[in-house]
């Protein structure tokens, strides 16, 4: 009589392998939440952010407003880009398409993180598809992605998707 097989060990190295990858990814979401943005404090950008900070204070994102401070400093912000990989224009034409899952994550963290300077805005993800050129279904699982946030209370506002 052959014996029966248990796949008892082989399912707990599959779990333990993907453990394992999932500890790394967390370890690389950390190392970037430590390094967020800190080309901001070099002579190339604190000035130019300290001038913008508080000209974009109540400026809807996106708006005519908001797109003439970028703008007027646009050498620092080319410079922001081109220090920080969660910015799709750190990617130049390629973009969106140039990132990882772990731009796409840090982007996203971004987002909800600027979002909390004009609450009344949301993330405006509509605004961000189109301005990003981000295709339908990496649009749908950010969608996806705010409206499951860990924490937002069911009765919140969804994140804002309008333009």
């Amino acid at each position: 009589m052959a014996e029966t097989f248990d796949s008892r060990a082989d399912i707990l190295q599959h779990i333990l392998e993907v453990r394992t990858c999932i500890d790394t990814f967390l370890t690389e979401m950390l190392r970037r939440g430590r390094v967020h943005d800190a080309s901001k404090f070099d002579p190339a950008e604190k000035p130019a952010f300290d001038e913008a900070i508080p000209l974009l204070r109540g400026v809807p994102y996106g708006s005519p407003e908001y797109a003439s401070v970028l703008e007027r400093l646009a050498p620092t912000f080319d410079h922001h880009y081109r220090c920080n990989s969660h910015h799709p224009e750190h990617y130049g034409p390629q973009g969106i398409s140039g990132m990882d899952l772990f731009d796409l994550v840090e982007m996203v963290c971004d987002w909800m993180a600027a979002a909390k300077r004009n609450p009344q805005d949301g993330i405006k993800l509509a605004y961000n598809v189109e301005l990003f050129g981000i295709q339908d279904q990496l649009a749908a699982i950010l969608a996806n992605t705010l409206a499951r946030w860990p924490g937002r209370h069911p009765d919140q506002p969804k994140q804002d998707s309008s333009k």
